[in-house]
């Protein structure tokens, strides 16, 4: 989807309104900018009152999202009264966690000490202008290279002070927010889209007691961790290759954890494979007949009489798969062995996989469906904005 020269009507604003340039401030010059209070001790103030103050936690933000619209716990009048009160249209911006990230207050609410408040500045830029404005290229590099070094970066309240920030006319700020926001309505889009499939896939993976849970030791042929790798191979392989055309998988999910090819196999049939240790513990996916599984990877072989393996595959998304604890948390096949998930009749599996692989495609195919869509509108929203967004100051000739 392209958008046909969305800069024209700008320009012609520009040439019409601004012909010199336009003027460049400190955002510590426009709008005041400050950290959070907590009230302490903090459980003293907390309440369930519906006239308390909304008390605004890093949880209580969705990455991903333009606007904070809800907090989970609310404080007291009292509480409040060393905290600076933010009205509707106020931003909050992360200084550590979700670096630079700016959000937009859609609540009346009362900031903690982990965020920067950004107020007062209703007479000079828009919020939404200023959201596109906080989130550019030129503004979140300068705070990455201000910001202190260490192993979690800060971005102090001096930092966002010190920014010089375009400030367009209001009519030439408004025109550019009806083009950006349009270019990330297909991102929330995607995202209720992704919801929906979730919701979907659980209903329909949702079994009443007349259908039998099995142990995955009764459902599967074998169940085997991955071994060391064998002895004729090539790192890093993406495609077959004459010499090589099996490939090796490891306990990984970047490119579905592919390790490289090899000359022979160790799997020669259709699996799924689980990963077993670290972060990325439960990560599964299938597996093509005839591959090699290294690493702590545990493969799957499902018993094609009881069960396939696309609905293993999806069983497994809504099925709690835990670790040991302690250290570093790591599956086993013991433990997988135990695992009970619901297993109806197959032509019941076979039903569901073909809804939830309809489902799957729009949802998270790369190449069809709103991912691609949403990709090609994510270059076309940065490229704009960083052209929007770019003005000839002031005075320049």
């Amino acid at each position: 989807m392209s958008i046909k020269k969305p800069v024209n009507k700008i320009e012609k604003l520009i040439d019409e309104l601004c012909p010199d340039g336009v003027e460049f401030r400190a955002l510590g010059e426009i709008m005041t900018i400050m950290r959070g209070a907590s009230p302490r001790p903090i459980h003293s103030f907390l309440t369930d009152d519906a006239q308390g103050i909304n008390w605004i936690k890093i949880g209580d933000v969705d990455p991903t999202a333009k606007y904070v619209t809800k907090t989970m716990q609310k404080i007291t009048q009292k509480g409040a009264e060393k905290s600076r009160f933010l009205k509707k249209g106020n931003f909050i911006l992360s200084n550590s966690m979700s670096f630079g990230r700016p959000y937009i207050l859609e609540i009346e609410g009362c900031i903690h000490d982990g965020w920067i408040a950004m107020s007062d500045f209703e007479k000079t830029v828009i919020s939404d202008f200023l959201y596109h404005l906080l989130r550019s290229d030129i503004v979140q590099k300068y705070w990455q290279q201000k910001a202190s070094s260490g192993t979690v970066q800060n971005l102090n309240a001096d930092i966002v002070r010190n920014t010089i920030i375009p400030i367009p006319p209001l009519t030439i700020q408004k025109e550019i927010v009806k083009i950006l926001d349009n270019f990330i309505q297909l991102e929330a889009e995607l995202d209720a889209r992704k919801k929906q499939y979730e919701h979907y896939r659980e209903a329909l993976l949702s079994f009443d007691d007349g259908v039998a849970f099995r142990e995955l030791r009764e459902a599967c042929l074998s169940i085997s961790a991955g071994g060391d790798l064998p002895k004729k191979y090539k790192k890093g392989q993406t495609i077959p290759s004459d010499e090589y055309p099996y490939p090796i998988y490891a306990n990984a999910t970047d490119m579905k954890g592919l390790y490289g090819y090899t000359n022979n196999y160790k799997i020669e049939s259709n699996a799924v494979t689980i990963s077993a240790r670290g972060a990325k513990i439960g990560y599964h996916t299938m597996r093509e007949a005839k591959f090699t599984p290294i690493i702590r990877l545990i493969t799957l072989i499902p018993n094609k009489e009881i069960i396939t393996t696309k609905f293993l595959n999806y069983i497994l998304d809504i099925t709690s798969i835990v670790g040991t604890k302690g250290g570093i948390p790591q599956l086993t096949v013991p433990n997988v062995k135990k695992i009970k998930i619901p297993i109806p009749p197959l032509s019941e599996q076979k039903r569901i996989v073909a809804i939830l692989d309809k489902f799957d495609a729009l949802v998270n195919d790369i190449s069809v469906g709103l991912p691609a869509e949403i990709s090609a509108r994510k270059k076309q929203y940065e490229y704009y904005r960083n052209q929007l967004l770019t003005f000839k100051p002031l005075g320049d000739k």
